[in-house]
């Protein structure tokens, strides 16, 4: 029997679960580009983003996914011949660095592995052997949506500073901002990149880039920039089509202030506290369910582990059948194991992943992990039961 048939729930870790007020907001006719409603709504939408971010520094909207944020974070501060060094705990930072390298600059990775977070110590001793600073730049990233692993940003800031090294602190919060606990200023963070479909519960199309005034000062000196990424133009336009070098992403704007204003009527705090709750109540059943068998959250460490996304690995090919089952069975879609092993070897079977970002509440996951459950028991996934009963148990505590 297939009981698939009604709403589908999709789980991946992104594009994640878009509100149906953000979806509505977007249900329009297009309005004049040039001036009235949609000139004047943009610099509220700015702010808005600024507060998201716990910024008073400049933010950069693009009409681009995560990787054009990158390209645009790397054009507008860097030059071809320098250096940047990427800090890896996943598949993302090294797409960063590969992008900068493609880009001309020199680029570096300290590999932590897949399941560890940054050892800030080992970044202090590489940043004390660069005695010439030839390194201008350090990209992290928050939180890596192949692994699940959350580094710890405010660490890594300490460790720069520990070393007493001028590089530029960049940080990738593609999974992070809207879901974990981020503060740009605060952090010493000096370029930030996000993008809309995870945390800030948009479709995806739009790229934000966060920078300061040391970033600035960079951007003078940087060789790389053209006309498109030029972020100058865009925080400080002479005309409103400079912010997006050209016609404005029109519905995505709507749909992104309708998302804006519900976190906002939310509360950052009781957001965050809710993404603690409900990743909490992820990894309450699947530590139950590990307890027999091999199936285990990637992040062994509960302090690493992000708030937004939870990496699987099983020890058996049956993961995709598990994912398979849960789709065309009961209507749930989980992400694929993503950069955890190569797509041609039988290990990529052994990897799943949880999102729990945005627009997810209690009963959305709870209905999740039951639905998992059932799909650990039709495959055959040997799995300790009563997984799902532990995260209710979590969230009966929690609320």
């Amino acid at each position: 029997m297939n009981l698939s048939s009604g709403v589908s729930y999709l789980a991946i870790p992104g594009p994640s679960v878009m509100p149906e007020r953000v979806l509505m907001a977007m249900h329009r006719s297009a309005p004049n580009i040039y001036e009235g409603e949609l000139v004047n709504m943009v610099p509220d939408i700015v702010d808005r983003l600024k507060q998201v971010a716990r910024t008073q520094h400049d933010v950069a909207i693009y009409i681009a996914n995560g990787h054009g944020a990158w390209e645009a974070a790397i054009s507008n501060t860097l030059s071809a011949g320098e250096r940047a060094v990427a800090l890896a705990t996943g598949t993302f930072a090294h797409g960063w660095s590969e992008v900068a390298q493609r880009m001309g600059v020199e680029t570096e990775v300290l590999d932590f592995g897949q399941r560890n977070a940054v050892d800030s110590e080992r970044l202090v001793e590489r940043l004390r052997k660069d005695r010439d600073h030839e390194i201008k730049a350090i990209l992290a990233v928050h939180t890596d949506t192949s692994t699940g692993i959350r580094n710890d940003i405010e660490a890594i800031r300490s460790a720069i500073d520990d070393a007493g090294h001028p590089a530029l602190l960049m940080v990738d919060c593609m999974a992070s901002l809207g879901c974990d606990r981020f503060e740009m200023d605060a952090w010493g963070v000096d370029v930030m990149v996000a993008g809309s479909q995870k945390g800030l519960m948009t479709p995806p199309g739009l790229g934000f880039v966060y920078f300061n005034g040391k970033a600035s000062q960079a951007r003078n000196g940087a060789d790389l920039v053209t006309y498109y990424w030029d972020w100058r133009t865009r925080v400080v336009p002479e005309v409103f089509y400079q912010y997006f070098a050209g016609t404005a992403p029109v519905h995505h704007l709507y749909g992104l202030r309708e998302a804006l204003l519900m976190i906002e009527e939310e509360g950052l705090e009781n957001i965050w506290a809710r993404h603690t709750a409900v990743a909490e109540a992820v990894w309450a059943a699947f530590d139950h369910w590990g307890q027999e068998g091999s199936l285990e959250v990637n992040a062994p460490d509960h302090s690493i582990r992000s708030h937004s996304v939870t990496a699987l690995l099983t020890g058996s090919e049956k993961a995709t059948a598990l994912r398979e089952w849960c789709e065309s069975r009961a209507g749930l879609t989980l992400g694929i194991g993503l950069g955890m092993a190569d797509k041609s070897a039988p290990e990529w079977h052994h990897f799943f992943r949880l999102g729990h970002m945005g627009h997810v509440n209690a009963q959305m996951i709870l209905g999740a992990l039951a639905t998992v459950e059932a799909g650990l028991k039709a495959v055959d996934l040997p799995h300790c039961p009563g997984g799902a009963l532990k995260a209710s148990e979590l969230i009966a505590a929690r609320a």
